[in-house]
């Protein structure tokens, strides 16, 4: 699950709400290897790609000897750090981490999985340097948070994260979540609203394959006779029923079905009571673009006012123009259905690793590598009151981009999905790191 529809875009104009990467220097290669021009072709990360492997959460933690281990080239990070002691990480005492060791034992898995060329790969933590301390996780079995923290603190240092400057790093806390829809197999009655598998004819070009310094960005688009031209939008889908691909269920709710495109990933509950999950496979390339923003230009809505309560009240007054203001975002996603194996965990985010809720977020992989623990220090949403605990970079997404900035996973369901729409908070962070391993570094 990529936070928030996380896709890095090649636009020609700004794009409300999300990055726009003005890697001018890029445009003449792209333009080259596509044969067409790119300007309104995304240029993608692939951060799910791990969902398709084997759920590595459910087998065994397996530690190689340090012989064994081969660390692909170092990628340089654009922070910087500097270690501190545990008494500089505020309420580090605090945070109940009773809840915390099975979500490391995953995560250890992670970081022990052999090297390959895959985007969670480049962009993870040092998995030579994480032996040590998963070795030592294997052999034993702490009963209680005190015994963790111990763990913790015996195994690994805190480095607080500075920007470019060398300054300490405040950036904005977001929120996002793992939501609930109701649905059916078959187009009928109220369940008329589709969520797609992926085009068989959608084409993804890996430009790392090419040039190493893209790696994990991929052009999405489909074949025009001989060129590579941008894949269809929202609008172009929705209107031509040849071109639709294989509907996964119908859901009974336009703008739910919508909102969990936005997030990446979610949960349908079919007629008989059964729960699937829909993950992130694939999208179409299309920047996105605000349908909130869409029903403010209208003047349907003000923009302050454009929750996803007010939106869905608008769509049951105006039935016969939900499909205009769907339409108003051309970017579309594309999923792939998988068991709910563990209903306590949420998806897979880019590090493949199923999400535990409050104890994951979303990261810049410039700044912090995956897999890397890190003590988060922000606050609840819309309050003052304090939010810090322990959390594992484990998501990745295209609005989550500067250091210390991140999207903080609350879970699953309604309760989850109020707290990830109110949070905009700010926020800093400290990154654990093996002791003697020196400072954070990534593959």
């Amino acid at each position: 699950m990529a936070a928030k529809m996380s896709v890095l875009q090649f636009s020609p104009g700004p794009n409300p709400g999300r990055p726009v990467h003005r890697l001018k220097w890029l445009v003449p290669i792209v333009s080259t290897l596509l044969l067409a021009s790119c300007s309104t072709v995304d240029v993608g990360e692939s951060p799910t790609e791990p969902s398709a492997e084997v759920d590595i959460s459910e087998q065994p933690l397996v530690v190689p000897a340090l012989t064994n281990m081969r660390d692909s080239p170092e990628r340089k990070l654009d922070g910087r750090f500097v270690p501190v002691g545990w008494a500089a990480l505020p309420s580090w005492a605090s945070d109940d981490l009773s809840d915390l060791w099975p979500v490391l034992i995953n995560n250890c898995k992670g970081l022990m999985r052999p090297t390959g060329g895959s985007l969670v790969q480049q962009a993870r933590a040092t998995p030579r340097a994480w032996q040590p301390v998963c070795q030592a996780a294997s052999q034993v079995q702490p009963t209680s948070g005190a015994e963790i923290r111990a763990f913790i603190e015996q195994h690994l240092q805190p480095w607080r994260l500075l920007d470019e400057q060398g300054r300490p790093a405040r950036n904005t806390v977001t929120g996002y979540y793992e939501p609930l829809v109701h649905g059916s197999r078959q187009r009928s009655g109220e369940y008329q609203w589709p969520l797609y598998e992926p085009p068989k004819d959608l084409l993804t070009i890996d430009l790392g394959s090419v040039y190493p310094e893209l790696a994990g960005k991929r052009v999405r688009g489909k074949l025009d006779g001989k060129r590579v031209v941008p894949y269809d939008t929202r609008a172009e889908i929705a209107a031509a029923p040849d071109r639709q691909p294989p509907a996964i269920v119908w859901v009974n709710d336009p703008v739910e079905a919508f909102f969990l495109q936005i997030q990446g990933s979610g949960r349908v509950q079919l007629p008989d009571g059964k729960v699937i999950r829909l993950a992130y496979a694939d999208h179409n390339g299309r920047p996105y673009a605000s349908i909130g923003r869409w029903l403010a230009d209208q003047g349907e809505l003000p923009l302050a006012q454009a929750s996803m309560q007010n939106i869905k009240a608008w769509a049951k007054r105006n039935p016969q123009r939900v499909q205009e203001m769907l339409n108003a975002n051309p970017a579309m996603v594309f999923f792939r259905e998988e068991r709910v194996a563990d209903p306590q965990l949420g998806p897979k985010g880019a590090y493949g690793i199923p999400l535990a809720g409050e104890r994951a977020i979303a990261v810049d992989t410039r700044y912090v590598p995956l897999g890397a623990p890190v003590f988060l220090a922000t606050t609840m949403p819309a309050s003052q009151q304090p939010l810090r605990r322990l959390v594992f970079a484990q998501d990745t997404g295209a609005a989550i981009k500067g250091a210390a900035r991140a999207d903080f996973y609350w879970g699953f369901g309604d309760e989850a999905g109020a707290k990830a729409g109110r949070m905009k908070q700010p926020g800093e962070m400290w990154v654990l790191w093996p002791k003697q391993a020196g400072a954070p570094s990534a593959r």
